[in-house]
């Protein structure tokens, strides 16, 4: 018989009750961890768990937390009208052909657009957050506002980017969730390691690449859940609904020493590992799941808090309440999609930006401070990250492209160059500005960091070094593992 590792040992001796018990046991003791050997767990770590909230489409960065009063100003000039016009344009090439007026059929900016929201400071720290985000705002001093990310694709398929640091264009990478599952597994036997909450991106935009796991392994992927305690998870009850649970246990256990028996001939077979865990993890999930699901034991203050009773509120909140609930629980990543609407998604604002973006901050600003808050009240904050972002910015030129007259001119298009996210927790400073975008908006000039600095400094918090989470046979690229953002961690 081959050589058994540690990991081998217990990945096969986990497959049936007995071992699926010592295995939890291991892992509430820390002596196991998901990765493979010389990997695992290698700083002190700051964060138990990460909450990552995606907002599907381009957040404009210019009307949520990078003001550029500048902006107001000279609305309706070109660029080439400001004093910033060497700055802006020189510091590529490419923006003077993307800004050229006569370049009608390039979505040209003929005119920059002014801020279409007010902004106010908040907190001790002061803080400036737009109006439209004003629960945020009452966050302010828990918050780090990072202000100069970049990223590498102008068009939709940065939504995958973002996750995996790479192009669509490169195929499927393992996401940060991914690397976070392989390289610390499980705190809790009976949930997934990672949880996806919502609609995730369209198959424009890296459908489920967006939560996938590529190389790393299937069981390393997200798990799709819903809000509802009733039928949270497709398939995981059983279809005999005369089974007891005790019988479903002891078919299980029958169904483990089977597995194992294919386990020892097919030792290699990820995709056959995966899958026998996935039996068990659903027979466990099915009273683990709707609990966490299963609001009516938070206090009428709670439900207020991620606002609940709010139409606008209530579908969003109900999903940062149960990532809350699935931290609590030991879900090591959680990712939460919204403005899923079949295509590049509904933060898209090519037009009408004013009032498609003010909508739909509104549905997302309250459940997120909410759940700041609420994490903050419990002693939690300090062991949950909290991330908001989006693929990519908005231009600070209005968009010329649409036919009716009537809406031409009144969006933003895609912007790479420079865009902000917000972070809370996990050992991230409070009422901090990092990094910035020149006067317009247009560039990151302070602190650039590609998309994969955020994803170096989230395992940081989590206690990886994602130099040391390889995968054997597998060559990472320089870009793939990011640096470590030192200056938000407090």
């Amino acid at each position: 018989m081959p050589h058994t590792n540690r990991r081998r040992f217990l990945t096969d001796t986990g497959m049936g009750m007995t071992g699926m018990a010592m295995t939890s046991l291991l892992f509430q003791q820390g002596e196991l961890q998901a990765s493979a050997p010389g990997e695992g767990r290698h700083l002190a770590p700051r964060a138990k768990s990460v909450i990552w909230i995606f907002l599907i489409g381009g957040l404009s960065h210019l009307e949520s937390f990078d003001p550029k009063p500048a902006l107001n100003k000279y609305a309706g000039k070109s660029i080439e009208e400001t004093p910033f016009a060497e700055t802006v344009l020189n510091k590529d090439k490419i923006n003077k052909v993307l800004l050229d007026p006569s370049k009608q059929k390039r979505k040209i900016y003929k005119s920059l657009m002014p801020l279409q929201t007010g902004f106010k400071k908040y907190g001790e720290s002061g803080l400036e957050i737009s109006d439209w985000f004003p629960h945020m705002g009452s966050c302010a001093d828990d918050l780090t506002l990072v202000r100069s990310m970049w990223t590498i694709d102008n068009n939709h398929g940065a939504q995958l980017t973002y996750h995996t640091g790479r192009k669509i264009t490169e195929g499927a990478f393992p996401t940060v969730g991914s690397w976070v599952s392989y390289g610390l597994g499980t705190a809790n036997q009976n949930l997934p390691h990672y949880v996806v909450l919502g609609n995730p991106s369209a198959d424009c935009c890296g459908a489920a690449w967006t939560h996938g796991s590529s190389y790393l392994g299937p069981e390393h992927a997200g798990v799709r859940l819903k809000v509802d305690p009733k039928a949270p998870l497709s398939f995981v009850r059983s279809a005999d609904k005369s089974l007891t649970p005790t019988e479903q246990q002891e078919m299980f256990g029958l169904l483990g020493k089977l597995n194992r028996q294919t386990g020892i001939h097919y030792p290699d077979d990820k995709n056959l590992q995966a899958r026998i865990k996935s039996y068990e993890l659903a027979f466990q999930m099915q009273s683990a799941v709707p609990d966490v699901m299963n609001f009516q034991e938070e206090t009428q203050y709670v439900q207020d808090l991620y606002g609940l009773g709010d139409s606008s509120t209530k579908a969003f909140g109900e999903k940062c309440l149960a990532a809350r609930r699935l931290s609590e629980q030991g879900v090591r990543f959680i990712q939460l999609f919204h403005g899923y609407r079949g295509n590049a998604g509904a933060w898209d604002s090519h037009r009408d930006i004013k009032r498609l973006h003010s909508k739909l901050a509104k549905e997302v600003d309250q459940p997120i401070a909410g759940l700041i808050k609420d994490l903050k009240l419990r002693g939690l904050l300090d062991e949950t990250m909290v991330v908001i972002g989006s693929e990519f910015g908005r231009t600070p030129g209005a968009e010329y492209r649409e036919s009716n007259k009537t809406v031409a001119g009144s969006g933003r298009d895609h912007h790479p160059h420079g865009f902000s996210i917000a972070m809370a927790g996990g050992g991230i400073k409070g009422g901090h500005v990092h990094g910035a975008t020149d006067e317009l908006g247009f560039h990151a000039v302070e602190n650039r960091h590609y998309v994969t600095d955020l994803h170096a400094t989230v395992l940081h918090q989590m206690g990886l070094d994602t130099t040391r989470l390889n995968y054997p046979g597998r060559q990472r690229l320089e870009r793939d593992y990011g640096e470590v953002i030192h200056d938000i961690i407090g």
